[in-house]
């Protein structure tokens, strides 16, 4: 699933170890996010969204949308 977290995160300075922590999930979570290689769970995608206080659906994009 395309993604704006890498954004995101760098528009804090925060390090994917910085984002971990405050999610509660593991650094190597935060890389496969990233990298499109794994989608988050949707309690976890709220809590990304709720985090960088965006709307979840400019955060993540469903595979197929434009």
């Amino acid at each position: 699933m395309k993604n704006q977290l890498r954004g995101l995160r760098a528009g804090k300075a925060w390090s994917q170890s910085d984002l971990a922590e405050a999610l509660g999930v593991s650094r190597q979570t935060i890389n496969a996010i990233e990298t499109e290689k794994y989608d988050p769970s949707l309690p976890l995608a709220f809590a990304i969204a709720k985090l960088f206080k965006q709307p979840i659906e400019q955060i993540f994009e469903a595979p197929g949308r434009k």
